[in-house]
């Protein structure tokens, strides 16, 4: 039985090293262009190249995001896009479009080529197209249940990999292909400049009565009829195994660090546990849906793996999120004081009880005892956003321990 691949999301170099460190197998980045996520952060070749190098030295693949649907104004950027990635040295590049794809074939001939969900993979015919033109993997479509991914296993060969979202944010439209975002905003979700109004508030209007909004309510629970709930697998480790998947890929381009080392921590640690014994994953379930609850999320559902989704995958009476503690900064250093170094994230002061999340799974529950800013001066709280600061937290702790507070 094959341990399936855990592939992370990053946003940016702060997150793919917090994702190295947590646990994931592989990192999927997006570069400035191109990647279908215009609002991310996103790497420029100068991040990009540290943070493959990063990522390789611990024996970690990334993977480039290419997947936009390119237009004719597109390609020549394009082919100049991917002489620079050949350069930089990802272990793939993701890609949807199939002019795009010979292109890549062409320009980078030694490098993987994974097929994007929003190539719509919807059937082993599918797969097999794609693997006959050399591709090494193909992402299914959001839509398929468990068994449909079985019957696919079944038909393609043994080389050609599966991935598989199982977990994240869902899109309302088939495996990412929407056109609410351009028709409403100007903004189209296929160049990756998505404004998200699947998550906005809808009222019906009648012809004759301009001006007078109805609430459009469905089973009396409120108007966000295009909201899903939040995609999460973590619990049924054996049933995507079994369905002989390869990668077991995460959503979130966009999330922070916090959320990153939360969910790839508690995936990684499902993973390993059932396949050290499946018993010890069994035991553990409530720990796995305790912890996975700490990030931010809209509640959650298993999404179509095990059958077609139902009115409990939706959210209809509010967009926001769920969240339980914020993000405050990572350890990246100590000066000569013994204080630690971090860039902060959110406020925090002196006295406030907080959490240090390490890699290993533990946490710890610590009292900020002393901060001083760069200048060594003391402090009573970080107010100001990314400012370098040092703390006593009365505990030791290494570089890439991150710190987070429950909210009250």
């Amino acid at each position: 039985m094959k341990k399936p691949e855990l592939l992370i999301p990053a946003s940016c170099l702060e997150v793919l090293k917090t994702a190295v460190n947590f646990g994931a197998d592989a990192v999927y980045i997006g570069g400035e262009v191109f990647s279908l996520r215009a609002k991310s952060k996103n790497f420029s070749p100068k991040d990009m190249a540290e943070g493959i190098a990063y990522a390789h030295a611990r024996g970690v693949k990334v993977y480039v995001t290419a997947n936009i649907l390119a237009h004719n104004r597109d390609l020549d950027e394009f082919e100049s896009y991917l002489e620079e990635l050949k350069t930089i040295g990802p272990d793939a590049l993701i890609i949807s479009d199939p002019g795009i794809f010979m292109m890549a074939k062409k320009v980078c001939p030694d490098m993987e080529i994974h097929i994007s969900t929003q190539a719509n993979n919807t059937n082993y015919a599918t797969f097999n197209f794609w693997h006959d033109l050399g591709a090494k993997r193909v992402v299914t479509a959001r839509e398929l249940s468990l068994e449909e991914i079985r019957q696919i296993r079944d038909h393609i060969p043994d080389d050609l990999e599966i991935e598989t979202f199982v977990h994240g944010a869902m899109c309302i439209s088939y495996s990412g292909r929407c056109l609410l975002s351009s028709f409403l905003a100007g903004r189209d979700a296929n160049q990756g400049a998505c404004t998200h109004p699947c998550r906005w508030k809808y009222a019906l209007m009648e012809e004759t009565r301009p001006g007078e909004y109805y609430p459009i309510f469905e089973n009396e629970r409120g108007t966000y009829i295009l909201n899903s709930r939040d995609l999460c697998m973590v619990t049924h480790i054996p049933d995507l195994v079994a369905a002989g998947i390869d990668s077991f890929k995460v959503e979130g381009r966009m999330k922070t660090a916090l959320y990153v080392a939360d969910v790839t921590r508690t995936y990684r640690q499902a993973i390993d546990d059932y396949f050290t014994d499946p018993k010890l994953y069994e035991s553990r379930l409530d720990d796995y849906r305790e912890e996975i609850s700490k990030g931010t999320y809209r509640l959650y559902t298993t999404g179509f793996f095990y059958g077609k989704p139902d009115e409990n995958s939706q959210i209809y009476d509010n967009n926001t999120y769920i969240k339980e503690y914020t993000y405050l900064g990572i350890i990246n250093g100590q000066n000569s004081q013994g204080l630690y170094s971090l860039e902060q994230r959110n406020k925090f002061c002196v006295g406030d009880t907080i959490e240090v999340m390490k890699p290993d799974g533990k946490d710890l529950t610590v009292t900020v005892k002393a901060m001083t800013d760069s200048e060594g001066n003391a402090i009573e709280s970080c107010p100001h956003p990314k400012q370098q600061i040092f703390v006593d937290l009365g505990a030791p702790l290494c570089d890439g321990d991150l710190l987070r507070r429950k909210d009250r």
